[in-house]
């Protein structure tokens, strides 16, 4: 048996090639849109991928599994569990295989057998992994979002993201009753391949270890040793971070069916002198330069969201699905402006028009019009400025970042979720906008300017600052739940 396992950084995302060696049959697990690396990933290993499943409709990247089984013929098996509500709109039209707990099927010598495993979504699934041609008993599971190394898949996402009301305690409990059928019916010995690794949403404390076994969580896994159901549903409910905006997108999308894109878009590089006409016309134009760059000058109406780590994250909740945009590049290589369109591909955003380079800035400026720029505030000037009530702060960490310790008195909006709530927006003073350490508060700052709010300002340095210098915090009371 053959085993790849590939890894996005930027999504903590992870996939599996799992192929027979005798016959060259090959298995993907919950690939994401860059399909292509695992077609060429099997051809170097003499493979073919001749199947192609996924875990659960997920939420936070744009599955690949249509695409991959368009792109090599093989056969697409799906979830049949969940009910109604989650079934895929397009299994009938892509000739899919259902599959449901108990289930089987081979992959050359590779057995697969099928375990409904509910909580984080209601159609989820995982797979038992055996060698068949050398082994009786699976070596791994391929677990997606049901266990991480170190945690488990939230079960709070279809309540939060995808707006179905009061689901949250149900998929705890039924998380909890997954847990307890897997770790009975499951050797210690187990590898657990899990679908996500540090830094995704789809989990609050999940390790960066690659793989482990059920014995290690047992002992280690909270999750996976916490032996009271309503122990397990208080402490998997608090304090899960605001899922991403796009979320909700993710989820639509992958139960419709992506659209096949037969490659990432190769949009063109605009003229300089177009940006002031773009502008004009309403489209969104996403600054991609550091938020110091941006900060010290920049074209006004645009948006800053730096090329970096966290540029889908922050792209997926502030530029709108299914509208063209435009990209404004600091790395004008190439190289870089396709992985940005990659990037955007992999959670949906297809419809990048066009590209400026950051000429298109100098060109702006060079034809009398003025830039726009962040000011900044250190945090000894602002608790100045709070107690003699000139400014207004708004903190744009997510909730439970708030709850650990706040300035006083502070508004708390989320950066993803700042441009639904600009009503709540105070006027007729300067804002202050604020994070931890100053980046999202950048970024907050570019959208309330693009947006007609100029009078900003952006706390260097963010909490992080604020609490060094030894200025005042709160911490909420309300947040000391009942056991």
């Amino acid at each position: 048996m053959i085993v790849k396992r590939f890894y996005d950084e930027k999504l903590a995302q992870a996939s599996y090639l799992i192929g027979c060696g005798a016959t060259g049959d090959a298995l993907v697990v919950d690939p994401n849109r860059h399909v292509e690396q695992y077609v060429r990933a099997a051809e170097a290993e003499k493979l073919r991928v001749t199947a192609v499943t996924e875990t659960h409709i997920h939420a936070d990247y744009v599955s690949g599994s249509r695409e991959l089984a368009a792109r090599t013929g093989a056969r697409l098996y799906l979830s049949a569990e969940g009910g109604d509500d989650w079934q895929y709109a397009f299994a009938t039209a892509d000739g899919a295989t259902l599959v449901r707990d108990g289930d089987r099927f081979s992959v050359g010598n590779v057995r697969v057998t099928v375990l409904h495993t509910p909580g984080h979504t209601p159609e989820h699934l995982s797979f038992l992994i055996t060698d068949a041609a050398a082994a009786d008993r699976p070596i791994a599971a391929v677990t997606g979002d049901f266990i991480f190394v170190g945690d488990v898949g939230r079960p709070d996402l279809l309540e939060k993201a995808a707006g179905v009301a009061g689901t949250m305690e149900a998929g705890a409990r039924s998380l909890f009753a997954s847990l307890r059928r897997f770790k009975a019916g499951q050797p210690d010995w187990l590898q657990i391949w899990p679908g996500h690794g540090a830094g995704s949403a789809c989990g609050k404390g999940m390790s960066a270890i690659p793989h482990s076994t059920l014995g290690y969580e047992k002992l280690f896994n909270w999750a996976v040793s916490e032996e009271s159901e309503d122990a397990f549903v208080r402490t998997v409910l608090a304090g899960q971070p605001e899922p991403p905006k796009y979320f909700a997108q993710m989820k639509r999308i992958n139960r419709e069916g992506p659209a096949l894109l037969n490659g990432f878009p190769r949009p063109a590089r605009m003229e300089a002198d177009a940006l002031a006409a773009v502008l004009d016309g309403g489209a969104t134009v996403v600054d991609t330069r550091s938020t110091d760059a941006f900060g010290q000058g920049h074209v006004p109406g645009t948006i800053n969201i730096p090329f970096n780590k966290s540029f889908s994250t922050w792209a997926g909740s502030l530029v709108a699905f299914g509208q063209p945009f435009y990209l404004l590049m600091a790395d004008e290589s190439g190289a870089a402006v396709a992985e940005a369109v990659k990037d955007l591909a992999m959670i949906g955003l297809d419809t990048v028009a066009g590209w400026f380079g950051s000429d298109a800035v100098a060109a702006w400026a060079g034809a009398g019009r003025p830039l726009e720029r962040i000011p900044q505030i250190t945090a000894a000037e602002l608790r100045a400025r709070m107690e003699a009530g000139d400014v207004e702060v708004i903190d744009v960490r997510g909730r439970a970042e708030w709850d650990a310790g706040h300035l006083p008195s502070v508004l708390n909006v989320p950066l993803g979720y700042l441009p639904d709530r600009m009503d709540e927006v105070p006027s007729g003073k300067p804002v202050v906008l604020q994070c931890q350490g100053g980046a999202r508060s950048a970024i907050a700052a570019s959208v309330l300017q693009a947006r007609g709010i100029t009078d900003v300002i952006n706390l260097t340095g963010g909490y992080q600052a604020w609490h060094a210098a030894g200025l005042p915090v709160e911490k909420p009371q309300a947040d000391l739940v009942p056991a």
